[in-house]
């Protein structure tokens, strides 16, 4: 692989990957602030030194940074920890004009709104990329084919093998394995004679399906004894109304995913090392990008909703630490006292930290060195 191939592959695909969704989170914070009626005075891609920017209508400034690991939105009257104090000692207040347009003014709802504003947007991103892939492209459906045949199985004493494309049984049409297991479930004892292509040929089979009784119900089941082919899948576009509920659910059932792969961790079922840092979100770009544009966009989908979440967590220093002290200060009646939120913001900030060194040492750990080596090698 030549250097160019490299950069591009992995180094930009990850970089344009990561931008976008970094935008996407820092949209949803500045749409709803605007929304609110706060001054918005810094939209960042990355950080340090400005590279490019431009200041519109609003006084906004739209800039890209250096290091483009990142991203941040600065609203007038968002400051340090300890600056609700400040303020108060000040000897010349804020002009009614400028209280209008500042963060720190805004009621509570509105600032839990504009802070919670970035992990919403990462989910609604999701779900929208999910939702426009199912209505332009298709989901993936599972034709009625057989992609591993059971021992002892119906399926086995029919002859079935492996590649066999179910077309009909009894007469009537069938396409996809939803509607094979279905219709086998069925009819448990019952003859069946399907239509069965293999390869060149088209051959007709009788199969009985086992008789098998599940807990829960009444009548007993068929069961064929086959698993679907991964490789025969056909896409089927969805309308407008069932490609969204096909986004949504995509969303929720990852962020369900993601607890449920977290406890195990937690619990010990399952190694901590498989956690990852940009260094392995970055190779994942690339090897997935080059698999095709649509797996591309669901991996994006899947770290959109990644992102969401972690902001989420009850971390001083993330968007979920910030909605934590805003209930305190709903619950209380009154902010959060400065030099706790202080040394909150210090213990998450070390806990983030902590967190970036053990996933890129995991991400260090786990690289295949011998194809680096060789690429450097190659390169000398």
């Amino acid at each position: 692989m030549s250097i160019v191939d490299f950069a591009f592959n992995y180094v930009v695909v990850f970089l344009i990957v990561l931008t976008i969704l970094v935008f996407v989170h820092e949209w949803g914070h500045y749409w709803i602030a605007r929304r609110c009626g706060v001054r918005v005075e810094v939209f960042s891609i990355g950080f340090g030194p400005e590279i490019f920017g431009w200041t519109d209508k609003h006084d906004t400034r739209w800039k890209i940074s250096a290091i483009p690991l990142g991203g941040y939105v600065k609203m007038f009257g968002e400051a340090d920890i300890g600056w609700e104090e400040e303020e108060e000692e000040e000897s010349e207040p804020l002009p009614a004009e400028e209280k209008a347009v500042s963060f720190h003014h805004k009621k509570l709802w509105q600032r839990s709104a504009i802070v919670a504003g970035g992990p919403l947007a990462n989910f609604i991103f999701a779900a929208l990329l999910v939702a426009l892939l199912a209505g332009i492209v298709g989901t993936a459906r599972p034709l009625a084919a057989v992609g591993e045949v059971q021992a002892g199985s119906a399926a086995e004493l029919a002859q079935l093998l492996p590649g066999d494309r179910i077309t009909a049984i009894d007469g009537q049409p069938i396409k996809w394995f939803e509607d094979l297991r279905q219709t086998v479930s069925a009819q448990p004892g019952v003859t069946l004679r399907m239509d069965v292509v293999r390869g060149a040929e088209t051959l007709t089979l009788t199969v009985t399906p086992q008789s098998r009784s599940v807990e829960g119900q009444e009548a007993p089941i068929g069961l064929l004894g086959v698993r679907f082919d991964p490789q025969a899948v056909e896409y089927e576009r969805q309308g407008p109304v069932e490609a969204v509920s096909t986004g949504v659910g995509y969303t929720v059932q990852m962020v369900t995913r993601i607890f449920g792969v977290l406890g195990e961790m937690i619990s010990g079922d399952r190694s901590a090392e498989e956690l990852g840092g940009p260094l392995r979100i970055a190779q994942l770009s690339g090897d997935i990008a080059q698999l095709g544009f649509k797996e591309l966009v669901m991996f994006m989908a899947a770290l959109s909703v990644n992102l969401g979440l972690i902001n989420l967590f009850p971390i001083p220093v993330l968007d979920g630490g910030r909605l934590v002290f805003y209930a305190a200060e709903g619950l209380r009646g009154r902010p959060v006292a400065p030099k706790i939120e202080e040394y909150g913001m210090r213990l998450g900030l070390a806990l983030v930290l902590f967190l970036v060194v053990f996933v890129t040492w995991n991400d260090i750990t786990q690289m295949p060195w011998d194809i680096v080596v060789t690429w450097f090698k190659g390169l000398i």
